[in-house]
C-alpha cells in the first residue's frame, strides 16, 4: 500500500530507512539477501513495512550495511509479537480518529482482559510456554491504552451474542471480561451494540471487520481469518465495508438494551462459576 493512502507507521519508516541505506551502500535486494542469508522477497517485505526482521536478521543487516547496530536497536522499539499481517493495523489504530469493530466469535483485542487474551493465545498454540504467552498478552493489552484517552479515537464495538456466550477461559474469566465491556460502554468511552442470535442473518455474518478512519488520510478496513489477515485500502472496497457495518448495526439491539444483555450474560457466567465451585 502506498504511503499517500495512509499515515506512515513506525515499521514503514523502518523499512524505508532500510531501503535508503541499502541503495546508499550500492546493494540490490538480491545482494543484501545473500549477505543476510534470506530470500530477496523477505527483504522486499522488510522494506515495504509488511514484515519485521528477527533480531538475528537485524544484526546481519547492520553488518552488511555497516550501520553499527542501528537497525537492531530500532527493532527493539517495534513490537515483533503481532502476527506479520496485523502489525501495520496495530500501528495504524494508534493514529486513528475513529474505530469501528465487529467481533463475531471473539471479544475484540482492544477490549480483552489479560486472562481472556491468555486463554485465546493458549488455544491458538499447539505447543506453548508461559513466557511466550506472557509476551503475547502484554502486546495485546498494550493496545488498549488508546482507550485511556478521554475521547479519541471514537470507538464503536458491535459484538455478536455468540462472542458473549462462548466461555473462553471458563465462566469466571468470561464474567470478568463482559463486566469490563459493560463498564466501558456505561462510561461512554465505547459505543456498544449487540447483534443478538434472534436477529438472524446480517451483513457481517461471514466474519470479523475492523474499520479505521483518520483525520488526514483515507480510511482503511481489515478482515481476518485463520492465520491470515488482509488490510484493504481500495476506496470502493472500504466504502462497501462501511456499508456492511452500517447495515449490521441497524439490525443490532439498542445501546442500553445491549449493555443490559452483556451484564445479564456476565451474571450467567458468574452463576455457572459458583455452581462449579459447590459441586
Amino acid at each position: 500500500m502506498g504511503t499517500k493512502q495512509g499515515p506512515r507507521t513506525p515499521r514503514q519508516k523502518y523499512g524505508e530507512e532500510l531501503r535508503l541505506r541499502r541503495i546508499a551502500a550500492g546493494l540490490t535486494q538480491e545482494a543484501l539477501s545473500e549477505m543476510v542469508v534470506c530470500s530477496p522477497t523477505l527483504i522486499s517485505h522488510y522494506e515495504a513495512g509488511r514484515r519485521l526482521p528477527s533480531p538475528d536478521d537485524a544484526q546481519r543487516i547492520d553488518r552488511a550495511l555497516g550501520t553499527d547496530g542501528f537497525f537492531g536497536r530500532w527493532l527493539e522499539d517495534l513490537d515483533p509479537y503481532f502476527a506479520h499481517y496485523f502489525g501495520l493495523v496495530a500501528e495504524w489504530e494508534q493514529l486513528a480518529t475513529e474505530i469501528r469493530h465487529y467481533g463475531s466469535s471473539l471479544i475484540p483485542g482492544l477490549l480483552q482482559t489479560k486472562a481472556y487474551a491468555r486463554a485465546v493465545f493458549q488455544a491458538y498454540s499447539p505447543n506453548y510456554c508461559s513466557e511466550e504467552l506472557d509476551e503475547l498478552v502484554v502486546s495485546r493489552t498494550r493496545r488498549s491504552l488508546i482507550l485511556d484517552k478521554p475521547s479519541t479515537p471514537v470507538t464503536w464495538m458491535l459484538l455478536d451474542e455468540s462472542a458473549l456466550r462462548r466461555r473462553v477461559g471458563g465462566p469466571q474469566v468470561m464474567a470478568e471480561q463482559l463486566h469490563k465491556v459493560a463498564d466501558l460502554a456505561e462510561s461512554g468511552r465505547v459505543r456498544l451494540h449487540v447483534l443478538t442470535l434472534a436477529s438472524g442473518a446480517h451483513a457481517l455474518l461471514e466474519g470479523m471487520l475492523y474499520l479505521l478512519s483518520f483525520a488526514d488520510a483515507a480510511p482503511l478496513a481489515y478482515v481476518e481469518g485463520v492465520h491470515n489477515g488482509r488490510l484493504l485500502d481500495d476506496p470502493a472496497v472500504v466504502d462497501a465495508c462501511h456499508t456492511s457495518y452500517t447495515l449490521a448495526l441497524s439490525d443490532a439491539a439498542p445501546r442500553e438494551e445491549s449493555v443490559a444483555l452483556v451484564r445479564s450474560i456476565a451474571e450467567e457466567h458468574e452463576h455457572a462459576h459458583h455452581r462449579a465451585q459447590h459441586r
